[in-house]
Parts: structure tokens; C-alpha cells; sequence
């Protein structure tokens, strides 16, 4: 068993001003979108698709990122505390960021700038799926710094205690969302893209691997503390809006492989 660091969330202090660790973890994430991306991009010979289209993708993605995670997290998870306290809504280095707030957010950043540059909106989707993972789960590793979004009570031997929440050994669920939706879904689609696929199929893998990973996930995660918790069956919110995720990827993958031509 094992306790909670209880890091301090601020990982730089400079006079009443700090740099939290949450936002570095993004800040770390974006990085790895630039790094992995210009890897891409040397193995394509698409005109066009240089470094300053990368620079100008990142810049939309980050809008829909912390636009739409916000906004999810607030209308999915907790609008009661956010509809009281307005202000919090823009503290978003206290954390507090949903994935499929911020998956919705992307969605519709991917097609303004696909409608922009005249390009195939899921030939892009395509692109950006392999990069998008390790900023996962530098933002899971960032909940865990935080103390947030801890695991349901366990008997495991790596339980840990949490003591800003109680004495109660707990998953340390952030690390499983870590490895799972981040590092294993990057794994699963860095290889599965790196040989041409159908148009949609790699977006789709993506739906598939990350609504699976998040799923089983949330049978160690506490249901947050919004107005939802467990729902329906058991099941908690985080669990209903991957079900979507899921069924649509498998939907992508079939209608691609069978009715569309791989890419040269």
C-alpha cells in the first residue's frame, strides 16, 4: 500500500505567480504533438503538409482542446458547481478538463481548418489520431500530480491512500487511464498507421481503442462529484459517452475498409 505524495500543484513559484504542474502537462503534451507530427510527415508527400501546416494545426487543435474540455467538463459533469461559481469556469489550471468535452471541441477545429485548406476532413482526422495520446496521458499523470479524479476503494497491494480525500486504499486510477488510453492507444496506432490504411480506419481505431480503454477504466474510478455519478445499470458518465466512441469506431473501420480505397 502506498501513499499520495500530496505534490504541490504548483511546480514553479515566481512571487504570487506559479506555472502549474497541469499546465506544463499539456504544455508537454502539445510538444509531443509537434515532435510525433513532423515524424509523420517525413514519411508523406502530401503538398502542402509541412511544418507551418503543422504549426497552424496544433493552434486549432489547442483552441478545441481547452474550449471543448472545458466547456464538457462544466455541462457534462458538474454545471451546478460552474453554474454558481461562473468564475471557475476559466480556472482551468485548477484542472478540471473532459476528454470528450475536449474530443467534440477537436472535431470541430478539424473541420474549420480542413474546410479552410480544401483537404479531406477524415484524411485529417487520420493524421492527428497517433498524435494525440501521449498528451493524454501526460494530462492523466497531470490528475494524478493534482490528486484528482481518484480510484474506488481496493484491496490491491498497490492501493494507495489518498488522505486529502480519506484513510481508504484506493486505485491510483489516473496512472491505469495513463497507460492505458495513453500509452497503449499510442502504441496500437502508431504501428497500425505506419502502412497505408483506408480513409477513416485509423480515426476509427482510434474511437474503438480509446472508448474501450476509458471504459474499463472507470470500474476503478470514483464517479465524480458532479450531479452524475453511477447511472443507469451502474454505469457512470464517463462509461455512456465512450459507448458512442465505440460503436462509431467500429462503424468508420467497416464503412472504410469496404468502401474505400487505401491511401497512396
Amino acid at each position: 500500500m502506498f501513499t499520495h505524495p500530496q505534490f504541490d500543484p504548483v511546480a514553479i513559484h515566481l512571487g504570487s505567480f506559479g506555472i502549474h504542474w497541469y499546465g506544463l502537462m499539456y504544455l508537454l503534451g502539445f510538444v509531443t504533438f509537434i515532435w510525433l507530427g513532423r515524424k509523420r510527415l517525413s514519411k508523406m508527400n502530401r503538398p502542402g503538409w509541412d511544418d507551418k501546416f503543422l504549426d497552424d494545426l496544433l493552434f486549432y487543435g489547442v483552441l478545441g482542446v481547452v474550449l471543448g474540455g472545458r466547456l464538457g467538463e462544466v455541462l457534462f459533469y458538474n454545471p451546478g458547481y460552474y453554474f454558481s461559481h461562473p468564475l471557475k469556469i476559466f480556472a482551468v489550471w485548477e484542472g478540471g478538463m473532459s476528454f470528450h468535452g475536449g474530443f467534440i471541441g477537436v472535431m470541430l477545429a478539424m473541420a474549420l481548418f480542413a474546410r479552410g485548406r480544401h483537404i479531406q476532413w477524415l484524411a485529417l482526422m487520420d493524421f492527428i489520431a497517433p498524435l494525440v495520446p501521449p498528451g493524454l496521458a501526460f494530462g492523466r499523470f497531470g490528475n494524478f500530480i493534482n490528486g484528482e479524479l481518484w480510484g474506488r476503494p481496493t484491496d490491491v497491494p498497490w492501493a494507495m491512500i489518498f488522505p486529502q480525500v480519506d484513510n481508504i486504499p484506493r486505485h491510483p486510477s489516473q496512472l491505469y487511464e495513463s497507460a492505458l488510453e495513453g500509452v497503449a492507444l499510442f502504441v496500437l496506432l502508431w504501428f497500425y498507421s505506419n502502412k497505408p490504411r483506408p480513409t477513416g480506419a485509423v480515426s476509427g481505431l482510434f474511437l474503438i481503442g480509446y472508448g474501450c480503454f476509458r471504459f474499463i477504466c472507470e470500474f476503478t474510478r470514483n464517479p465524480d462529484n458532479g450531479i452524475f455519478g453511477l447511472m443507469t445499470f451502474g454505469v457512470s458518465m464517463g462509461q455512456w459517452l465512450s459507448l458512442p466512441m465505440v460503436l462509431a469506431g467500429i462503424a468508420l473501420m467497416v464503412w472504410s475498409i469496404r468502401g474505400q480505397a487505401t491511401e497512396k
